[in-house]
């Protein structure tokens, strides 16, 4: 008795305290759920008419982006399929700068350009990452409040735990009558809906934990039998540089549109410097991250460089590394396709909705006392 007393007040403690960015962070993971759906309905400038000639090569895209965005550094460009528009990516830290430029891939002309940091989905972004705070002290906040959201489902759930085995009826369903005071439904709402999506809830806050701390993600992979830097490194080349290399970049697409022609888009990340190789993320699924291919090749004879990071080929990928690819997918619900992520809205929807009845609860019980 004493010990669940002790939980019972931490749990009101941290709830308390971390309510209203538990209840922040799961309102925009809601409205993120259904993201990329939404912004299809919208996006057709991405869409072009395919035509009988060959497509822009990554050196002569890299030329027309330098005149888009002179200033800011080219992440990179998607080469889709025949009908898709190439994406050219830039992307500066310090200050942030984040945009996309859209290219007709036969002509070179500019159809579009995105700001990625402005917009609704931006936003939303920025409130479920950050609370709309500066970076450096958004992130720590939510990062801590969701480690100590994790403690709170599983103290909720030894609290839910009924004292008598026959009151546990009353634990798993709303048993209302007319009668019932709006206490007793609050606490109702409360502990019912927090024992059924306290499993899932614990998956969607644990990944998020993964994803804000690398200390966290080291764990679970060296835990799941991981032997390889749990990190996204890109390997040196093996040869010295020559005056060929352009020449070979651009012979990168088309060589990997023939090994994987179902592939749905390859993402190619121009060399920083003349002994860096070249990184392309070949995508396999529409919507999905955790089977994509990561694969590196020397910039001067195109050889095929194996990086000593966990992202790589994923069929060469052991368990440790398709648990670690494979979180992000989790955490959006898209792991299950369409029904994932209605399940992941339906959790975060309800999960919103624990601080609110939790805090009605304290309110209650604590006017109960002065009322007394």
């Amino acid at each position: 008795m004493a010990i669940r007393k002790h939980i019972l007040t931490l749990h009101k403690i941290l709830g308390l305290a971390t309510g209203i960015i538990v209840f922040i962070v799961a309102i925009t993971g809601c409205c993120w759920a259904f993201r990329t759906e939404i912004e299809n309905q919208y996006n057709q400038y991405k869409k072009v008419t395919p035509q009988n000639q060959a497509i822009l090569t990554p050196t002569e895209v890299k030329k027309i982006a330098e005149n888009i965005f002179p200033n800011n550094t080219i992440h990179g460009s998607v080469f889709g399929k025949a009908d898709d528009a190439i994406e050219v990516i830039f992307y500066d830290a310090e200050p942030e700068f984040y945009q996309s430029a859209f290219l007709n891939p036969y002509t070179g002309k500019v159809i579009q350009v995105d700001n990625h940091l402005t917009g609704f989905f931006a936003f939303i972004l920025k409130g479920h990452m950050r609370l709309w705070l500066p970076k450096a002290i958004g992130e720590q906040i939510v990062g801590a409040s969701i480690l100590l959201f994790i403690f709170i489902i599983i103290s909720g759930f030894i609290l839910w735990v009924p004292k008598k085995r026959k009151n546990l009826k009353q634990r798993i369903k709303f048993d209302w009558k007319q009668t019932t005071r709006w206490k007793r439904k609050n606490f109702d709402l409360h502990t019912v809906i927090g024992f059924y999506i306290c499993s899932l809830a614990l998956v969607l806050a644990f990944t998020g934990s993964v994803m804000s701390y690398n200390w966290l993600k080291y764990v679970v992979y060296i835990s799941t039998g991981g032997d390889k830097a749990p990190a996204f490194i890109i390997p040196n080349n093996t040869s010295e540089p020559n005056s060929h290399s352009t020449v070979a970049i651009d012979k990168l697409i088309v060589k990997l549109r023939k090994e994987s022609p179902n592939a749905e888009s390859f993402e190619l990340h121009y060399p920083e410097t003349d002994s860096s190789s070249v990184y392309i993320e070949v995508s396999n699924s529409n919507d999905l991250f955790y089977d994509s291919d990561f694969r590196f090749f020397d910039q001067n004879t195109l050889e095929e460089i194996e990086t000593p990071g966990v992202y790589g080929k994923y069929e060469d990928a052991k368990f440790p590394e398709k648990i670690l690819r494979m979180n992000y997918d989790i955490h959006i619900g898209s792991i299950g396709g369409i029904t994932g992520k209605i399940i992941a809205f339906i959790i975060s929807l309800l999960t919103a909705s624990l601080p609110v009845t939790g805090t009605l609860l304290w309110f209650g019980r604590k006017y109960k006392k002065q009322k007394a």
